[in-house]
């Protein structure tokens, strides 16, 4: 059983925050997130994106926001549960919630906080005959362990930022054998730079570029062996391989959240403006998973609703306690720990 004062479900950017604010007033933070690292969307989806409207920030690259805020929320020591999705919440006999994962993992506290974005977040898969057979058989979604590449035949589908820079990594690194990447058009829609790498590695043999074409099929006997690829002028490879990585990016859904008795408006969260505090005391939403009148899918409104939520949720574990607000510009980041 892991305990702390605040359980965090979503390790997003408003999370990740949210850890900062609520060491500000003492009080620890626990992590849980269904991806393997922290991030949410920027690590996940478009970690080498420019984002323009974070304060101080004229540019900054998502996945440079998120080691930034990691840094920012270090002093404070967070824990975390990744690769597991909250699956139940319990309410125990003294005020408290239990947060259970699909693993098992127990989490124990007086306050949830659900920063899960968009909620959790489910693999778009290519309409490939017999796709899940392979499942965990040299098809993955998502690269957990860049490790078990080593030495392999890779084919990686895809045009974004996620495509690009996982086969750049699996190629510089000396990780796979042998890589292909596979993108139904000429064009790609990933970063600049990213594309640019891919060409060169391409130009100098390192990577196998197939454009213009799809893999419509997969062989093998349980374990992929081989996929069939399609191009657009009709002709048709066969590409040995041990892995086939579709990487189309993630599409979200409330998932087990629509089931904590929360109040849903439009698959989102409902909540109350004073502290985006929800209809179950003790269980707030910030960020994009909540709701209400004027609402903005901002990340810098995000900040906001957890800087708001950690204020009533020390009120709540700390009825008899005053919080007098203290400036960081006075005390420093130490002078809170």
């Amino acid at each position: 059983m892991i305990e702390t004062d605040i359980i965090i479900i979503g390790a997003g950017p408003v999370g990740l925050f949210t850890v900062f604010e609520a060491g500000l007033v003492k009080l620890k933070c626990h992590l849980i997130d269904s991806l393997p690292q922290p991030g949410g969307q920027l690590t996940e989806i478009y970690p080498k994106k420019p984002i323009y409207d974070i304060p101080g920030y004229p540019e900054v690259m998502a996945g440079e926001l998120v080691d930034k805020l990691l840094e920012q929320a270090s002093p404070f020591k967070p824990g975390f549960t990744l690769g597991e999705s909250a699956v139940t919440i319990e309410e125990t006999d003294d005020d408290q919630f239990i947060v259970t994962t699909n693993k098992g993992t127990e989490h124990k506290a007086p306050v949830i906080m659900i920063a899960g974005g968009l909620g959790v977040f489910e693999p778009r898969k290519p309409p490939v005959e017999k796709l899940a057979d392979y499942e965990e058989n040299g098809v993955e979604y998502i690269i957990r362990d860049p490790n078990i590449y080593q030495g392999k035949r890779v084919v990686v589908a895809g045009g974004g930022d996620s495509a690009l820079d996982w086969s750049i990594y699996l190629v510089e690194n000396n990780i796979a054998k042998e890589l292909s990447l596979v993108h139904r058009r000429s064009s790609f829609r990933g970063h600049l730079d990213s594309v640019q790498k891919v060409m060169d590695l391409a130009d100098k043999g390192d990577i196998q570029l197939i454009t213009e074409a799809e893999v419509v099929g997969l062989n093998g006997n349980g374990v992929l062996n081989s996929v069939e690829i399609k191009h657009k002028d009709g002709s048709q490879i066969t590409k040995e391989t041990d892995h086939f990585i579709p990487l189309f990016g993630l599409k979200p859904t409330l998932g087990p959240i629509a089931t904590w008795g929360l109040e849903i408006e439009k698959n989102a969260i409902k909540v109350d403006t004073r502290d985006y505090s929800t209809n179950r005391p003790g269980i707030y939403a910030i960020g994009d998973v909540n709701t209400y009148e004027g609402k903005l899918k901002l990340i810098l409104c995000g900040f906001h609703e957890g800087t708001i939520a950690v204020q009533s949720a020390f009120a709540r574990i700390h009825p008899d306690k005053k919080n007098v607000l203290k400036y960081t510009t006075v005390n420093g980041v130490n002078g809170f720990e």
